[in-house]
């Protein structure tokens, strides 16, 4: 039994061959239900309950009735704090400083080469417009303009992310955003440094003490403390992504997004023990987690198992880890390279690490992908810090038509347009005959004076 020989290998025959099975599932393609197992737990974590969404519109309909007075009480409410008025919904200078002070040196530089990193690599995606004039001299360009005022949402629960200040305020720095705000849940009083010294670095404006649907809210309709933006990035737990949605429209938002999730392909030649640690890496952010092996080696997928009850055991993180790789963990054995590139792009993963001996003969037929991480040395978890490009990406199979953060999302492109009097000459009799054609005769009068054509 190849499990026994791998307890064996490792002096550990006392660990019991279900609990390595319980880990994450393992699905054959050769199997008659492979497909329906398949998109079951794909599509598992995708459904939103009837009752958080309708907790999310009654707190996001009374912040944008009661204003500050809803606030306060949400933020009692949710993130325990006894005492709160509108002039503590925001860090001022004096805590901001303070709490730099405390800041661990390493944490410190780790932070200063991360933003230098993430500022050159997203400094090459600034719009360049264009223009140009066809052969009857009319003029035709492509401009940006950044957006005004944005909101950056940045976690505070279970977690606080400098890496998220830096992700998302990075981008719009670049990209010319005159405001930007952030809102950081502030459980029981206490304060990041390490999100404080990120947020000072990427000049943000003001810092709210806010968290959950409730900050989301405010940032769209605006109160009397808190600026309304014109856009909100960031991510959040479920009630805060779908509070976003809720705003949408009212005000612009990043992307829809849902739990973590990480793909890895990998074959006989790859590291079973680094593999079950990037799987476990993606796991700890949230039991919603997903973490995904796709391989043609059978050995490997018990070989991985193995590693993660073993390295599971000294994880800090370990329930939320073990949560997210039983329930949505799986481990697809596949036939040949092409059910792997199948496979990955149905999965459409916010994450793709290429595991394998030749990973570049993957890039071609792979198209559905987050960020794509290739070769033994490139874990996700340093895409997530210091890689240099954005760790905001499409998730739940988004990345079929949408893509991660950039300086793009903070740029409005606008086409500006000039006809010449020869342009409008040689172009308006088309114009006219579409507008008739489309039974829009307004359109098609407003070019027929400029021709001073009469019927």
């Amino acid at each position: 039994n190849v499990f026994l020989k791998i307890l064996v290998i490792h002096g550990k025959q006392k660990i019991n061959q279900n609990t390595i099975l319980s880990m994450i599932k393992i699905l054959n393609t050769k199997s008659r239900d492979f497909k329906k197992k398949f998109n079951y737990y794909l599509n598992i974590r995708r459904k939103y309950s009837s009752s958080k969404i309708s907790v999310v519109k009654k707190i996001v309909n009374d912040v944008k009735k009661n204003k500050d007075k809803s606030l306060i009480k949400y933020e009692k409410k949710f993130n325990n704090i006894k005492s709160l008025n509108a002039n503590k919904l925001f860090f001022s200078k004096n805590e901001i400083e303070k709490s730099v002070k405390t800041l661990d040196k390493k944490v410190k530089n780790s932070i200063d080469i991360a933003f230098k990193r993430i500022f050159n690599f997203h400094k090459n995606q600034k719009f360049k417009g264009f223009n140009i004039k066809d052969s009857f001299n009319n003029s035709l360009s492509y401009r940006s303009k950044p957006i005004n005022k944005i909101g950056v949402y940045v976690p505070g629960g279970r977690a606080s992310y400098p890496s998220s200040v830096l992700m998302n305020c990075i981008p719009a720095l670049i990209a010319g955003v005159k405001e930007i705000y952030m809102t950081v849940p502030s459980i029981n009083g206490k304060i990041n440094p390490g999100v404080l010294y990120a947020a000072k670095k990427c000049k943000v404006k003001k810092i709210f003490k806010l968290g959950g649907a409730q900050a989301i809210a405010a940032l769209a309709f605006g109160t009397k403390t808190i600026n309304k933006v014109d856009k909100i990035v960031g991510p959040g737990n479920e009630y805060v992504a779908l509070a976003k949605k809720e705003v949408s429209g009212v005000s612009g938002i990043d992307i829809f997004a849902g739990p973590s999730e990480v793909t890895i392909i990998a074959d006989k030649n790859s590291n079973p023990e680094w593999i079950s640690a990037d799987l476990i890496a993606q796991s700890e952010h949230d039991e919603m987690s997903q973490s995904i092996l796709v391989s043609d080696s059978k050995d490997l997928i018990h070989k991985v198992q193995y590693y993660l009850i073993k390295q599971l055991k000294f994880l800090p993180k370990k329930k939320i880890a073990s949560i997210s790789l039983g329930k949505f963990g799986l481990a697809i054995l596949v036939r040949n390279s092409r059910e792997v590139s199948e496979i990955t792009n149905i999965i459409a993963p916010e994450h793709l690490q290429i595991y394998t001996k030749k990973p570049d003969r993957y890039l071609k037929s792979i198209e559905n992908a987050g960020s794509i991480f290739l070769g033994a040395y490139s874990p996700e978890a340093v895409g997530d810090y210091i890689a240099g490009p954005n760790h905001v990406l499409p998730t739940s199979g988004t990345a079929k038509f949408s893509s991660g953060l950039s300086v793009l999302d903070f740029l409005k492109r606008q086409s500006v347009i000039r006809i010449s009097k020869r342009g409008i000459e040689k172009l308006g009799p088309s114009v006219v005959t579409l507008s008739k054609y489309e039974n829009l005769y307004g359109h098609a009068n407003s070019v027929k004076l400029r021709l001073k054509e009469r019927e």
